[in-house]
């Protein structure tokens, strides 16, 4: 199924760049650039347990009914500790404001992002809002309240 997620260029925005793309046919998350302005073309360099929001230069538009996820990348992760320390973000269908993607430097070495370098990808996801009920009891399972490692370590 195909869904279309409109975006809008910001003003100091390198668009030479271009919009998200899927690296494979069968990639479910677009890699999100880095899009530094102008003043910033030489990016950003995050220290051992830093954080920074870097740009992405765009605004984005996602159907009612959907969100978006932004999340690490696999490869950024485990080659040097570069996470999201909200992973997933949720980007809400009646945002429209810049994206930018929260980094998180979890390695021990300090971290240059440049301008251009693919920092995070995006899922489109179908959104399930939910109704609430409030109850005196609830069902039992197997596993009843048991939680955090509950089920066994294999």
């Amino acid at each position: 199924m195909t869904v279309t997620v409109s975006f809008a260029w910001l003003d100091a925005a390198d668009r030479s760049l271009g919009l998200p793309t899927y690296e494979t046919p069968g990639a479910a998350g677009a890699d999100l650039r880095a899009n530094f302005g102008p003043d910033a073309r030489d990016g950003v360099t995050i220290a051992s347990g830093g954080r920074a929001l870097i740009p992405t230069g765009l605004r984005i538009e996602i159907p009612h009914g959907y969100e978006v996820q932004i999340r690490p990348r696999s490869g950024l992760a485990l080659k040097h500790g570069i996470t999201l320390p909200n992973a997933p973000g949720t980007i809400d269908s009646d945002y429209r404001g810049p994206l930018g993607v929260i980094i998180l430097n979890t390695g021990a070495e300090s971290f240059q992002i440049n301008h251009g370098d693919r920092i995070a990808q995006m899922v489109v996801a179908p959104v399930l809002q939910a109704r609430f009920n409030l109850t005196e009891d609830l069902s039992d399972t197997d596993r009843g309240a048991g939680g955090f490692g509950s089920t066994g370590r294999n």
